[in-house]
């Protein structure tokens, strides 16, 4: 098992936990190499709940913060191990997890081994199984098993944000959209009745659809509505009978689930529609006085998440939440993965100098 040096830079932990490979179900090693890690700590309480870490301090603050990161990734795609890269004189650590999310998982590391006396008690979360169904991941399980774990005033995720506080996250849903025809031989196609065809006004709608841009507290979240996948056919020379559309729907926190549904079903009216995936957003959390505090401590302008991530999981359970980690968003999930050192060095040093007062 590879052992984690938690007083290395957290540049150095990034590319050692990088370099553990850890995709979705793969957790293991790098979970063992952090629950060892942890566990030497006496200045926290460790629990483990399969591939889920959490450590506490026990301080008897009079808040507590909640700093969670999950420990998996997308599939690998001869993009580890870690190299080092120069793009236009900028120093920047190339290779799977770097943005989403081992960088901010390795600051929160260091960080969790060194503050052993924070101005606000910590709970550090490290979990699995983030990048797939929702019920395999690892907050959902341990928000069964230890609902007190999530106790807090405020939390932090350490989504890639390029080292700006993200307010919220939008919603996400997802529907498919199904028409139903006669099949039939392709010469006698008037026999049957194409039901890809069928589906041209459903397509032509979501064409014609210009999505919202909703203000939410101060920050404005751009939703979508998409088309992300269509499947239909039989064979080369059959008239297909059925076809399906599924569409992935972004939706602001000012609307709850059941109203996203609802717009949903409202678009493809006279279509038949079911919803196989709904997660509801987080509203953006920044009126909360810690969270105006943490602001103020990092600085920047805070920016709206677009994509769904697990602050909607402290949200739902009264916590207010934002993202804050190293890496641009938008090279999440990219071959060319990669993350600016500094930035790395950047979030250590607004999280250290917020928690430790």
């Amino acid at each position: 098992m590879p052992a984690l040096d938690l007083s290395a830079p957290s540049v150095d932990l990034t590319r050692t936990i990088c370099d553990i490979p850890s995709v979705s179900g793969e957790e293991t090693p790098l979970a063992d190499a952090i629950f060892a890690a942890i566990s030497a700590l006496p200045h926290l309480e460790v629990y483990r709940d399969g591939d889920t870490i959490v450590a506490r301090t026990d301080l008897g603050r009079a808040q507590r913060v909640v700093i969670a990161g999950h420990i998996d990734t997308v599939p690998i795609n001869a993009n580890v191990p870690t190299r080092d890269v120069d793009i236009d004189g900028e120093a920047f650590l190339w290779g799977r997890g770097t943005v989403d999310m081992k960088a901010g998982v390795a600051v929160q590391l260091k960080l969790a081994a060194e503050l052993s006396a924070p101005r606000v008690d910590l709970t550090w979360m490290w979990y699995d199984h983030e990048e797939v169904d929702a019920d395999l991941n690892g907050l959902t399980r341990l928000a069964r098993t230890r609902p007190d774990l999530f106790a807090g005033d405020f939390a932090i995720l350490g989504e890639p944000s390029h080292g700006t506080v993200e307010g919220g996250c939008n919603g996400n849903l997802r529907a498919i959209v199904r028409t139903s025809g006669v099949r039939a031989h392709s010469a006698r196609a008037w026999v049957g009745v194409n039901a890809i065809h069928a589906a041209a006004p459903a397509l032509a709608r979501l064409a014609e659809y210009r999505p919202r841009d909703v203000s939410v507290d101060g920050l404005v979240y751009r939703e979508g509505l998409n088309a992300v996948r269509i499947t239909g056919g039989v064979a080369g020379n059959v008239i297909p009978d059925s076809c399906e559309i599924e569409v992935n729907y972004r939706f602001a926190p000012s609307r709850s689930g059941e109203e996203a549904e609802r717009h949903v079903r409202d678009v493809f009216a006279g279509f038949d529609v079911e919803v196989v995936d709904l997660a509801e957003g987080a509203r953006p959390g920044l009126d909360a006085p810690l969270a105006r505090e943490f602001v103020d401590a990092v600085g920047g302008e805070p920016r709206p998440k677009y994509g769904w991530t697990d602050v909607a999981r402290f949200s739902a359970l009264g916590v207010p939440a934002v993202n804050y980690g190293p890496g641009d968003p938008h090279l999440a999930h990219h071959d060319d993965e990669r993350v600016a050192l500094a930035e790395i060095e950047d979030v250590e040093r607004g999280l250290r100098a917020w928690l430790a007062g």
